[in-house]
């Protein structure tokens, strides 16, 4: 089983998100019904594992927070923009459900994430995009905002790679106080 701890998002906050797509060659948009914000990657893992990490998310305490998504941007691999994402403007009680969710599964073995906690919603994954277009989709909607929204609650989601796109499945919600 693929799991991810992350957050997922209202419709309404979904279609907003969706009609920014379109307009950059080389972009394959990430379907609606998939956006959503990573607290951490798990990967692969056995189901006695999923059942621990699943009883580690459930006895965390956290506290519920407004959400504002805000800017945009790419993440990029060898000078080579690869992602196009929603940025989200700081937020303390982000952070800190982040790092309780990241204690939370190292005390279930999990590997430490290596990565600094970057907070996005990916849009499009970039194959070659044309760097005119993307330099100017970025520029246009760098002053982007959505919210505040609240967020009450955080998710075990499952990950199946599928032929167009990856099909995530929240498997269970835990509530935020």
């Amino acid at each position: 089983m693929r799991l991810f701890v992350g957050l997922d998002f209202p419709w309404e906050t979904k279609q907003l998100l969706a009609s920014l797509a379109g307009g950059i060659p080389g972009a394959r948009w990430v379907p609606p019904e998939n956006y959503h914000l990573t607290l951490r990657f798990i990967g692969e893992v056995p189901a006695h594992d999923a059942e621990e990490i699943h009883h580690a998310l459930a006895a965390l305490r956290a506290r519920a927070f407004p959400l504002v998504l805000a800017g945009m941007g790419t993440f990029a691999k060898g000078g080579q923009a690869t992602q196009l994402w929603v940025g989200v403007e700081r937020n303390p009680l982000l952070e800190a459900l982040r790092n309780k969710v990241e204690i939370a599964l190292q005390r279930t073995g999990c590997e430490p994430e290596r990565r600094r906690f970057t907070p996005h919603i990916t849009l499009a994954r970039l194959r070659e995009p044309a760097a005119g277009k993307l330099v100017g989709f970025v520029q246009s909607h760098n002053l982007f905002r959505a919210g505040p929204m609240p967020v009450q609650h955080f998710f075990l989601f499952s990950s199946r790679l599928g032929k167009e796109a990856s099909v995530y499945t929240p498997e269970v919600e835990y509530a935020l106080h």
